[in-house]
């Protein structure tokens, strides 16, 4: 399932400033934020367990390099 925020958009992520110069760029800090926060909740949670957070961080890492990001 395709997850319908778009941090490209400056009506969905305020955050992204550069929006308005005609150009889209988005700063590692405010791409994919869902995903950030499940990842960020899982090893809050779980520590640095082998393996407990890997599907989530793999997501995230995934939607990083959806948006450019070399990850």
């Amino acid at each position: 399932k395709k997850n319908s925020y778009d941090p490209t958009n400056p009506k969905m992520n305020p955050l992204n400033l550069q929006a308005d110069l005609g150009y889209f760029h988005v700063n590692r800090c405010c791409a994919c934020p869902e995903m950030k926060s499940a990842c960020d909740a899982c090893f809050l949670q779980n520590g640095s367990k082998e393996g407990k957070c890997a599907e989530l961080l793999q997501k995230h890492v995934e939607c990083m390099r959806g948006l450019g990001f070399n990850i």
